[in-house]
């Protein structure tokens, strides 16, 4: 496996000693060591990495890595924002925002309008919530005519539902959502388990025909 390519992309925050951030230099000196790799990665696999760095006969972790590269696993955690946010996108129906939505999000804008890969069913006060974040992440795109808003809402909910149905489906998968971003508290999740599945089974078909067709 290679540890150096998968500590390299690690956030930095993951990596603290008593809750203080390891040195800088002392990090880049351990990486660039078989040595401090391997102590590196054993310090991770007792905590945050416990999944992605155990043992296994089958996979290795770089296999995670690879397969789920940062702009893939990205774009899987946007789309699944965007479909956990479907009831509000399509309780939007003026002209304009609309216009905005669908040209911030493309193809994306259809999956959240899809009843058949999720109904938008959730309970009242859930949907109050919702609906108030994303009424001001859309307000804030809107005034500056900047999508970023809502992107970081989308990616950050994207990326707890998929790490709450990933913990029980492939838990290396969610320790390596987890290693790329700064530590902080999940956000509450509402998916079902069958909506994130085909969300996740669209793009790893996609993935792996990406790597079908990359040069050796």
């Amino acid at each position: 496996m290679s540890l150096r390519a998968l500590l390299a992309e690690v956030d930095p925050g993951w990596l603290e000693d008593a809750g203080a951030p390891l040195d800088e230099d002392l990090v880049r000196r351990a990486r660039d060591s078989a040595l401090g790799r391997r102590l590196l990665a054993g310090w991770l696999a007792g905590g945050p990495a416990a999944s992605l760095l155990a043992p296994d006969p089958v996979r290795g972790p770089d296999a995670t890595r690879a397969r789920w590269t940062r702009p893939r696993l990205q774009a899987l955690c946007r789309d699944i924002g965007i479909l956990a946010h479907a009831p509000p996108i399509r309780a939007e129906v003026r002209r304009e925002p609309v216009r905005r939505l669908k040209a911030a999000l493309g193809n994306s804008y259809l999956l959240a309008l899809d009843r058949g890969v999720w109904e938008g069913r959730v309970p009242p006060d859930r949907l109050q919530a919702l609906s108030a974040d994303f009424g001001g992440a859309l307000y804030a795109a809107l005034s500056t005519d900047d999508p970023t808003p809502l992107f970081e809402l989308f990616d950050r909910q994207g990326r707890a539902e998929l790490k709450a149905w990933a913990r029980q489906r492939d838990p290396a998968l969610a320790d390596w959502c987890d290693l790329l971003h700064p530590p902080a508290a999940d956000a509450a999740t509402w998916l079902p388990e069958k909506p994130v599945l085909r969300v996740y089974t669209h793009h790893e078909s996609r993935a792996a025909q990406g790597r079908m067709e990359s040069p050796a």
